[in-house]
């Protein structure tokens, strides 16, 4: 399937002890999750790993991957490659809007800076004061929230989570340049690095 072709993806994200699996699917035309297009596991708590972005479940064929940039300063970034090694793009956190609204920027080459956000700002402030509370932080956090990703005010692509207690993810393109391999690495960063 060509990937890039794509503009809904739906993302589901497994429960395990050790691991983060994530699963993308292509809309079946009917708005349910359809034929997989890539598999993602992470190992939790791993800084400076790659993480690898198969096609399938099988592990065969790598589509991409996306690495830290340093184990230290969070903010410097993640590069995103291909199967082959070359680059994609990158993106980072932005650490000084994300302690109000959490935000990305991610990087294509021959394209200026995409900017994500969180779209509504009541639910990112809810967020940041369900983090420090003791007696529920560990809890999953029980409202759904959504990043919009914008570039020179125009939207480019948008990754929404669609329910409540499961980690399951609508993305959206509208950019038909944008590389979907960049935006499957960006969507499982928005879950698994969310916290960090």
């Amino acid at each position: 399937m060509d990937i890039q072709s794509l503009d809904t993806l739906h993302l589901h994200q497994k429960v395990t002890m050790m691991v983060n699996r994530y699963e993308a699917f292509a809309d079946d035309g009917h708005g349910a999750p359809g034929q997989p297009v890539a598999f993602v596991e992470q190992k939790r708590m791993a800084f400076k790993e790659q993480v690898t972005i198969f096609t399938g479940a099988d592990k065969q064929y790598v589509l991409a991957g996306f690495k830290a940039r340093k184990v230290i300063d969070l903010g410097s970034g993640y590069d995103v490659t291909a199967g082959d090694g070359q680059p994609i793009g990158l993106f980072r956190k932005d650490f000084g809007k994300s302690l109000v609204n959490s935000t990305w920027h991610v990087e294509q080459p021959g394209s200026g800076t995409t900017t994500g956000s969180e779209r509504n700002q009541g639910i990112a402030v809810l967020r940041r004061i369900w983090g420090f509370l003791p007696l529920i932080n560990d809890l999953p956090f029980p409202f759904r929230y959504h990043f919009d990703f914008v570039r020179d005010g125009a939207p480019v692509f948008s990754v929404d989570k669609k329910t409540w207690l499961r980690d399951h993810y609508l993305i959206r393109i509208q950019d038909p340049t944008v590389d979907r391999r960049l935006v499957i690495a960006q969507a499982v960063a928005v879950d698994a690095l969310q916290a960090r």
